[in-house]
């Protein structure tokens, strides 16, 4: 393993983010991430769908292994559906 202070200066930047090559990688931002209310709660939908049907699997019980895979879709189809009507932006 390399010294640090023989290590080739190219690899670092005032940053000290760089890949292999020496090219900065800046990291990319979104001011709304995490912050929508549609998207926690279409996620957190889509979980327990997918906890129904895994439980419901392991206890083979057909039909609510086909119920949780409905609620999984149906959180993942609210989600564009909610947020293209604008419901749960921010205000700024």
């Amino acid at each position: 393993m390399a010294d640090r202070s023989t290590a080739d200066p190219s690899m670092t930047d005032t940053q000290g983010t760089t890949d292999a090559e020496g090219t900065s990688i800046e990291a990319e931002h979104h001011d709304d991430e995490g912050h929508s209310i549609i998207g926690w709660v279409c996620v957190l939908t889509m979980i327990v769908g997918f906890l129904i049907g895994t439980v419901s699997f392991y206890l083979a019980i057909e039909v609510a292994v086909w119920v949780g895979v409905g609620i999984t879709l149906l959180g993942a189809i609210m989600w564009p559906i909610l947020k293209a009507a604008g419901v749960g932006e921010k205000d700024d």
